[in-house]
């Protein structure tokens, strides 16, 4: 899932500088940049929103397993026959659940950056082209939303990384198929 989200992701980045390049006359295209906007933005929010549900998800998913072995209860969903120490379990769960709540507390807030620069610089265009707003001011937002992607990009490259490998490892743990989220 990790290698999807990045390939949905580089496919956004280039939607969005090939938008860009467009605005600013490096590339030709028969559409203008307000056209190409509208699908890459559409997009925008597809990807961002997937991404975002990926690491709520895993980030529940660890806390479900742990709350499992916490409470003792329903041990079934998680071993054929239950050990009866359960303290190391516990103590890598619990490091998971830690690492997920990371991963999702260092990707969602630039989500949501993202996102909603992304949705005022799309309606300041709107408002630019009506005449209702200066250039400057689309543009700055626009700027925003282009830095804002950059990071969230980044962190959400690496910490998607990272969650696949946590989802590795809590599976091996306790020998779920690929498939079980």
């Amino acid at each position: 899932m990790a290698y999807l989200l990045r390939t949905l992701n580089l496919l956004m980045i280039t939607g969005i500088l090939i938008t860009v390049g467009s605005a600013f006359g490096l590339v030709n295209f028969s559409m203008s940049h307000i056209q190409l906007a509208i699908p890459v933005f559409i997009y925008t929010i597809f990807t961002q929103a997937f991404v975002m549900f990926y690491f709520i998800g895993v980030s529940r998913l660890t806390d479900n397993v742990y709350f499992i072995l916490s409470s003792e209860k329903n041990l079934n969903e998680l071993f054929e026959t239950p050990p009866a120490d359960l303290m190391p379990y516990k103590k890598k769960v619990y490091q998971f659940s830690q690492e997920a709540t990371r991963g999702k507390r260092q990707t969602i807030p630039w989500t949501m950056l993202i996102l909603t620069l992304g949705t005022l610089g799309f309606l300041l265009g709107g408002a630019h082209d009506t005449g209702l707003v200066s250039k400057t001011t689309h543009s700055g937002v626009v700027y925003g939303f282009l830095a804002a992607t950059g990071i969230g990009f980044a962190r959400q490259w690496y910490y998607l990384g990272k969650s696949h490998l946590l989802l590795r490892k809590l599976k091996t743990q306790f020998s779920l198929p690929d498939d079980a989220m």
